[in-house]
């Protein structure tokens, strides 16, 4: 039983196997302890069905590109489209940030009811309700703070919480120490969404969508184009698909985070109204689904990133990680909504 599946319930089974199978000569990296080898009990990833319908899908989403991973969490194997592709993540960091933040609470070093203040330099960029809400509101419990961030994905929560643990530095430490490869935080959210635009840094009269679409609109149009073609091509800030399953199945392992951290983490995952229309409109009835989403604006036409990352549990208790990023979209929002439901149900037609 994986710990996705076992939300609510007195105890799980943490052990994996760490042999992993997948295409030829492919290694996935940041996957977890070695394990004794154990036969799997769930059907093996229908590969064809990935090696044909993928492909497919990608050339749906021309001229984005896609990358694409999904994972048999009991057994450990995988399938991969572009695997080590980095990607922008966008909201998608607030996950590893969300396990960051816990293994500091995990280890004593912070109180999830210590209560943290915002101040006018703290306010980041949309989407921030806690902005918005701002000075009216200035005062949040560190748990509200976590929630906001990873399930309604408030960049001034994340902002705050990062700067509490250290900064960004302190994330990719993090994730270092724990072996998770070709994931890496780089900037607060108020650092990187002005970059992607070309925009000086970001000031306090810019919180709201309607000032801060103000002031990007003061910047010319070719050079907020170059900036977004930088952004997709800088390293910073980026996963890859195979990077983002191993930190899915260590978390889901239990290796990251205490037991208690890591059901908190999958809950607020699990309880997230962003990203519904997306690979998670693709899984049958009943299916569970703890996800972080991330996307970029569109500026002229160009959508830098659009991801979906998480671990899903079928009706019948098997769980799987899936990470689905498209980078350089020129679709509307609703065919990029679309494109990723059917990845969602592709990916269950090929679970057996």
């Amino acid at each position: 039983m994986t710990r996705l599946q076992s939300l609510g319930a007195a105890s799980a089974s943490l052990g994996r196997r760490g042999f992993l199978i997948g295409g030829a000569s492919l290694a996935l990296t940041a996957c977890g302890r070695t394990q004794p080898l154990t036969a799997s009990r769930t059907p093996p990833l229908d590969m064809r069905r990935l090696d044909s319908g993928v492909p497919e899908l990608a050339a749906r989403a021309l001229p984005g590109v896609l990358g694409f991973g999904l994972m048999n969490l009991e057994s450990g194997q995988f399938w991969v489209r572009l695997g080590d592709r980095t990607f922008p993540m966008q909201s998608v960091f607030k996950l590893p940030l969300g396990a960051a933040v816990l293994s500091q609470v995990d280890v004593g070093r912070l109180d999830l009811a210590e209560t943290l203040t915002l101040t006018s330099k703290q306010l980041s960029p949309p989407w921030s309700p806690i902005a918005d809400a701002w000075p009216g509101r200035a005062a949040y419990a560190a748990r509200d703070l976590l929630t906001a961030a990873v399930s309604d994905s408030d960049n001034t929560a994340a902002d705050l919480l990062m700067e509490q643990i250290g900064g960004p530095g302190a994330v990719t430490a993090w994730l270092e120490s724990k072996n998770i490869d070709e994931v890496r935080v780089d900037r607060y959210e108020r650092e990187l969404q002005p970059d992607v635009y070309g925009m000086a840094s970001f000031r306090a009269a810019w919180k709201g969508e309607a000032a801060f679409s103000a002031a990007r609109a003061t910047v010319a149009p070719e050079r907020r184009r170059a900036a977004m073609l930088a952004y997709m091509a800088d390293p910073r800030d980026s996963a890859t698909p195979r990077g983002m399953l191993g930190f899915l199945r260590r978390l889901d392992n239990g290796d990251l985070l205490s037991a208690a951290s890591t059901t908190r983490l999958l809950t607020i995952m699990q309880a997230s109204p962003r990203g519904a229309d997306r690979l998670k409109a693709g899984l049958p009835k009943g299916a569970r689904f703890a996800h972080k989403s991330g996307t970029s604006g569109t500026d002229q036409g160009l959508s830098a990133a659009y991801n979906d990352v998480g671990i899903f549990t079928l009706p019948d208790r098997r769980s799987y990680a899936v990470a689905a990023f498209l980078a350089g979209s020129t679709a509307p929002e609703k065919d990029r909504a679309a494109l990723f439901a059917d990845l969602g149900r592709l990916a269950v037609k090929s679970v057996g």
